[in-house]
């Protein structure tokens, strides 16, 4: 399984009122991967929360299937940005070469550690061959919860960057930053755009 029932009762629970603390108006490496793709293309947003990113992603020409694991956010992002975002968890991502891009911004860190390998894998099955991801992790010691009760796998980068070897993805590009989290703590993170080889 890769929802934790508390973390989706977070969101649940707080969707209707749910903000961008960031007040980004779509997150700042989103040009930067999108550059990456070719017009048009199909891109699969795990994660699309509010839908910030999603809405930006067709507003530069391409197709996006926005999904996420809290129904009351896939409810909040079709009435902000009619969408047609849906309901999906990570593990219930079954497509086959569908996808010429995989954003997931600030949603795979709350996947269970032990899960995160089949969910790699399944990732890299929905892209078509040498096509994109992108994905952004708070990083730790192991898997824990924040202040907010939020499930997260808090990785080593070693450790993530071996995880994604593994199920066959090439890393492109990491960073890593400092950053605050919504539950005011200060911690670093890491970016990682990779390629299906």
């Amino acid at each position: 399984m890769s929802t934790d029932p508390d973390t989706i009762a977070f969101y649940q629970a707080r969707a209707p009122h749910w903000v961008f603390h960031s007040g980004e108006a779509q997150s700042h490496q989103l040009d930067t991967f999108l550059d990456r793709l070719t017009p048009g293309a199909h891109v699969l947003e795990l994660g699309c929360g509010g839908g910030r990113d999603a809405v930006h992603i067709r507003k530069r020409g391409f197709v996006v299937d926005a999904t996420d694991a809290t129904p009351a956010l896939v409810t909040r992002a079709n009435q902000a940005f009619d969408l047609g975002a849906r309901v999906m968890a990570f593990h219930e991502l079954d497509a086959d070469a569908a996808y010429a891009g995989v954003w997931a911004h600030a949603s795979l860190l709350h996947c269970p550690r032990a899960a995160l390998p089949g969910v790699l894998a399944r990732i890299h099955r929905a892209l078509r061959p040498e096509s994109w991801h992108f994905a952004s992790f708070k990083l730790g010691d192991g898997e824990g919860r924040d202040l907010l009760g939020r499930l997260h796998n808090f990785p080593q980068p070693e450790w993530l960057i071996a995880a994604y070897e593994a199920a066959g993805f090439v890393i492109e590009s990491q960073q890593t930053y400092a950053g605050k989290a919504s539950d005011g703590t200060q911690r670093d993170w890491i970016d990682l755009t990779v390629q299906k080889a």
